[in-house]
């Protein structure tokens, strides 16, 4: 029992340098402040909860395949194209957008772009009482944000190499 209770606790991230941890959560504290002040300064509800997910990712693991530009822009337009058709076709509706998580998630994975923090946005739709264009713009203004910070961000010492480049 003791033995399969450790497979549970055992921590699988490596350590790191605690200025690298403070970066990030400067980091994220400033992107998520920028898109804050946009959302203000837009009248847009930029600041939704995926968002804070994705700032997790940005900046505390810019190295992960799900932190990638491509996977953070392409998983929200993803979500956010599923959630419109969602919206339309059954608004209101929890049922259906439990099952728009699903196949979001399923696109996701079939198109190589794998993003969490997006599987949330059908929920968003379902409960924000956002029109559907209104959450796509949100949802796309805000992830192209992040990833613009991100990108700024890695370049200040310690440096990460943001976007991975593959050979």
């Amino acid at each position: 029992m003791r033995r399969h209770i450790k497979h549970f606790t055992r921590r699988h991230e490596p350590r790191g340098e605690f200025l690298s941890h403070l970066k990030s959560g400067i980091g994220a504290v400033i992107a998520l402040g920028a898109v804050g002040l946009l959302s203000i300064e837009t009248s847009m509800p930029l600041l939704i909860a995926p968002f804070g997910a994705s700032a997790v990712l940005l900046f505390g693991q810019p190295k992960s395949p799900l932190a990638q530009p491509a996977n953070v822009l392409g998983g929200y337009l993803i979500a956010a194209l599923l959630s419109l058709a969602v919206m339309y076709l059954f608004p209101g509706d929890w049922l259906a957008a439990t099952v728009a998580v699903g196949v979001t998630i399923a696109a996701m994975l079939a198109l190589r772009v794998t993003h969490p923090p997006a599987g949330a946005v059908p929920l968003v739709a379902s409960v924000s009482q956002l029109p559907p264009w209104q959450l796509f713009e949100v949802v796309m203004i805000g992830g192209l944000l992040l990833v613009s910070l991100a990108v700024l961000h890695h370049l200040v010492p310690p440096r990460q190499q943001y976007p991975v480049q593959l050979d």
